[in-house]
């Protein structure tokens, strides 16, 4: 009888444990994640008010030299011709609702979705990769402080979904409050799908 009691404390012992294991290993599968959607771009910009360009300060281009992410240059999608990428060569876009007023309207789960192209702290104007206008490259200040790259007065955003050069998963659709282009090298909004 003392060994059943004895086995039945070691039972509930080991299913406690068991429990605690499982809601500490739950916790840390759930941190990781989180430490992964804020190490995201998408994360970066929404959660931390800051840029992944501040976590990650280069990135390496088509010519294996190594450019800052937040370099505005030239890049190609199928379809669409010659569009501006950042340093990572992800596709650059546009949001209607800025108006090309050189302010951003997108905020809060637009800006998650669509994070800002933003200059790193300490860093006062974007780079002009190649094939960019340097006389259209500008900047915004966002209303948390960082501060955004903008082109022919349009504030950049990439697209979360894009996850490669020439991805433009984002052109032309309608989300989050208005429609996405991408942009050509002298400034023009590209609307074709």
């Amino acid at each position: 009888m003392a060994l059943g009691t004895q086995t039945h404390g070691i039972t509930s012992v080991t299913r406690r444990c068991g429990r605690f294991a499982f809601v500490v290993l739950g916790a840390l599968v759930f941190a990781g994640c989180n430490l992964s959607i804020t190490g995201s771009k998408a994360g970066a910009s929404a959660t931390s008010g800051k840029s992944t360009t501040s976590t990650t300060a280069s990135a390496a281009s088509s010519s294996g030299a190594s450019s800052p992410v937040y370099e505005v240059t030239t890049g190609r999608v199928k379809g669409l011709g010659k569009v501006l990428v950042d340093g990572q060569g992800l596709t650059l876009y546009l949001f209607e609702p800025d108006k090309r007023s050189g302010n951003s309207t997108c905020y809060a789960k637009c800006a998650q979705a669509w994070p800002p192209l933003l200059l790193p702290i300490g860093v006062t104007s974007p780079v002009a990769g190649a094939g960019v206008k340097k006389s259209l490259l500008g900047t915004t200040h966002r209303t948390d402080g960082t501060v955004q790259v903008t082109y022919n007065k349009w504030p950049l955003y990439t697209w979360v979904i894009d996850s490669a050069p020439g991805d433009a998963t984002g052109q032309g659709i309608n989300n989050l409050g208005g429609r996405w282009y991408v942009l050509s090298p002298n400034g023009a909004t590209i609307t074709k799908r």
